[in-house]
């Protein structure tokens, strides 16, 4: 059964290739839907799949990319996600 999730990422997790781990980490766990960094200098996470891939992704974001330095990691439902085909970093 697919899910879907959103994953904030909070701490110093911009300028440390967070967002490029993460899609390999995603890419790994056959997960679909993007990372971005946002405005407030946290990153965030749509993505889509299996339970057991997904709860091995938010346990990755917990240490994240070498040089970040993850503070707080929040998680709740989403609705977006299986319309997407791949993962992928976006840019918005």
């Amino acid at each position: 059964m697919q899910n879907n999730l959103q994953i904030i990422v909070s701490g110093k997790v911009q300028g440390v290739f967070f967002r490029k781990c993460t899609m390999q980490k995603a890419n790994e766990l056959n997960l679909k839907g993007f990372v971005a960094n946002q405005k407030d200098g946290s990153v965030k996470i749509i993505a889509c799949g299996e339970a057991e891939n997904l709860d091995a992704l938010i346990l990755w974001c917990n240490t994240g990319s070498p040089g970040s330095l993850v503070e707080k990691v929040e998680v709740k439902k989403s609705d977006t996600g299986s319309n997407y085909k791949k993962f992928e970093i976006s840019w918005f």
